[in-house]
């Protein structure tokens, strides 16, 4: 995927223009995004809410995981750990995903958070499926 291919995506993803994420760089497994922290985005003690940076760092997996997978894959997010290293109350954050590994069906992507100063706010590992999806899935029974 071309790097301007993924900035169309992200412009017509709805949490990315939600939450303001942009794209910096993107390359053969590895996209970097940042967000500018606005109001929007902090909690009730005025830090970058967790989840925010959690779907930072998830779409920035996800963009990298596609710009390593063949053409006319889809990726979907399998599994997510973070660990949240400092709180973060205004400026931007830029989430850096590198793809660890990729198989058949599952990659593996690392990828830190940093905030203006460059600190290290937040360390995620994720693991995507890579593949194509069935286009008509059976209903499961309620």
């Amino acid at each position: 995927m071309a790097a301007e291919q993924m900035r169309w995506r992200l412009r017509e993803n709805q949490t990315t223009k939600h939450f303001g994420f942009r794209l910096v760089a993107a390359e053969r497994g590895k996209v970097v995004l940042r967000m500018r922290v606005g109001k929007k985005h902090l909690q009730v003690h005025g830090v970058v809410h967790g989840g925010v940076l959690a779907a930072l760092a998830d779409t920035a997996g996800g963009l990298a995981t596609y710009m390593t997978a063949p053409r006319g894959t889809r990726v979907a997010t399998i599994e997510m750990k973070i660990n949240y290293l400092e709180a973060v109350e205004g400026g931007s954050v830029t989430a850096e995903a590198i793809v660890v590994r990729i198989g058949r069906h599952v990659a593996v992507v690392d990828c830190d958070i940093t905030d203006d100063a460059h600190r290290l706010v937040g360390k995620a590992l994720m693991t995507f499926f890579v593949g194509p999806f069935r286009k008509n899935r059976k209903k499961r029974p309620a």
